[in-house]
């Protein structure tokens, strides 16, 4: 896969958040994922059952800035929801178009109190 296309699989993965439609996102079934609310999980089946409780709460979604190398994409984007603006880095590793794996990295404390 090139750089863009790498990067436009992390796109449609945001957007399938902006407009809380997961099936735009492409999730290898086997991914692993790290977030500091749901902590270590694996599937893209529990990826999209924790995804899909915070898709109500989600009122945009902006890209700041991708940095690319090889099948690693690391993106720095924010989540205006209705805990306020949260600053996010996540790490992706894209393999065949598909996510098999997401590190999120942010401050959890104004979704968790």
């Amino acid at each position: 896969m090139t750089r863009e296309e790498n990067i436009k699989t992390i796109e449609n993965y945001l957007n399938a958040l902006k407009q809380k439609d997961l099936s735009l996102a492409s999730f290898a079934e086997d991914m692993i994922f790290f977030d500091p609310v749901a902590g270590n999980g694996n599937s893209a089946e529990n990826f999209k059952a924790f995804l899909s409780g915070f898709l109500p709460a989600i009122n945009d979604v902006r890209v700041i800035s991708h940095v690319c190398e090889g099948e690693f994409v690391v993106t720095h984007w924010e989540v205006d929801a209705v805990f306020g603006i949260i600053p996010i880095l996540e790490k992706f590793r894209i393999k065949n178009g598909e996510i098999t794996e997401a590190f999120g990295f942010f401050d959890p404390k104004p979704i968790i109190g």
